[in-house]
């Protein structure tokens, strides 16, 4: 009999709105895999506002992978170009490396609180393979939970009462009763929080109104942040000579910072750049941006954003798990014929004069001699936050509306 798997990926971000690679090319691999997706999800929306965790996407692929096998399995090691098991790249074993990796994202030392959790809610009785639970535990620090999906409410207070929990309140509802039926026998929950203070805090009486002009045509007067300060930017362009802009806004620990990317030119849509940046991309930015004093204007914004990430996985060549007559999840249950049903991810970013709705100041280097050079984000742009130490990309998204 083939059962249906409800996956449901939830990312939950509290954001206010970068170095080499330790672990090359672990990190890059696994974040392009969520920018990959990104890519996938804004094609489909190029005017609306687009939030994802590139890590959290990677983490829960991850923990998919562990439980597939076949052509289920091959389908998801050839897209993310790893193997959670595989000890060929690196030579020291994949799992070991992720397992560090997630361990420095989330380590006191950033100062700025970055909270990854995983969790599988199991049907009551449910058997699954030991090895699959042992596993996610040792590379995810994935923990199993049994829940009773013959009474939808009490499973969906469950899982919902979790995430609250792990997002520190910011998401509240993941999963409604609809969501779950008699024939749910997994739910896979990804939460991702993170919260940071900037370095030099934008200060409350220099937000002003000004225009934003949107990627519908129209023009928006929105609060705008503005600092006089030192930042690290500067310019590239795509291999076919499109000019955008680059900045690096730290947070106040220093191993995180948010990076925003916008076209020089207004006429160049933000469509025309997006697909050309990668972890690569992003890492030569950090070797070429230059610290220069600069008067920054920055939307104050808030986007929530709730995506399927079903169709956009599908296009990128993962189809077998989402089909219940070829699905094989045999390393999780060989009981049961598993197929996935929902890939939902739920995302929210603030972006305030603090950083977060934390209040805390930090002090701003002020220099006011000579006119300095501009950076103003008043039409689409694409922001990134990264873990500098490993080159994590924990968020992406596009802005076409504050």
């Amino acid at each position: 009999m083939n059962w249906h798997f409800s996956l449901l990926f939830l990312l939950g971000t509290l954001a206010s709105v970068c170095s080499q690679f330790n672990f090359y090319p672990l990190e890059e691999l696994s974040s392009d895999v969520g920018i990959q997706v990104f890519n996938q999800i804004v094609k489909a929306k190029p005017q609306d506002n687009v939030v994802v965790s590139p890590h959290g996407i990677a983490s829960v692929l991850g923990v998919l992978q562990l439980g597939a096998d076949g052509k289920t399995k091959k389908q998801l090691t050839t897209m993310m170009r790893y193997s959670v098991n595989g000890a060929e790249n690196p030579p020291r074993g994949v799992g070991k490396a992720l397992k560090k990796i997630n361990r420095l994202i989330v380590s006191k030392k950033n100062k700025d609180i970055v909270t990854i959790a995983n969790a599988v809610f199991a049907k009551s009785g449910f058997k699954m393979e030991v090895p699959f639970v042992t596993r996610n535990k040792e590379v995810f620090q994935c923990s199993v939970k049994s829940v009773d999906f013959e009474d939808p409410n009490t499973a969906c207070d469950s899982i919902n009462q979790w995430v609250k929990n792990e997002t520190r309140g910011m998401i509240d509802q993941v999963v409604a009763p609809d969501d779950i039926d008699s024939l749910t026998r997994l739910v896979l929950v990804n939460a991702v929080y993170f919260k940071g203070l900037w370095k030099s805090r934008f200060r409350p009486e220099n937000t002003k109104k000004r225009p934003f002009y949107g990627a519908d045509g129209k023009t928006y007067q929105v609060p705008m942040l503005s600092q006089l300060s030192i930042f690290r930017c500067g310019t590239t362009s795509t291999p076919n000579e499109l000019w955008y802009n680059i900045i690096e806004l730290p947070y106040h620990g220093e191993m995180i910072s948010m990076l925003i990317a916008l076209p020089t030119e207004n006429t160049t849509p933000l469509s025309a750049i997006i697909p050309h940046i990668s972890t690569k991309t992003i890492g030569s930015w950090m070797t070429t941006m230059v610290a220069k004093r600069v008067q920054v204007i920055l939307p104050k914004f808030t986007a929530v954003a709730e995506t399927d990430l079903k169709d956009p996985l599908k296009a990128l060549g993962i189809t077998d798990m989402f089909d219940e007559s070829k699905s094989n999840f045999a390393k999780i249950t060989r009981t049961e014929g598993l197929h996935v049903s929902h890939v939902l991810q739920k995302t929210k970013i603030e972006v305030s004069e603090d950083g977060t709705k934390a209040s805390a100041a930090t002090t701003a280097i002020l220099i006011a001699r000579s006119s300095p050079p501009w950076f103003i984000v008043d039409r689409p742009f694409v922001f990134f936050i990264r873990h500098n130490p490993t080159g994590t990309i924990l968020f992406m998204g596009q802005i076409n509306k504050p």
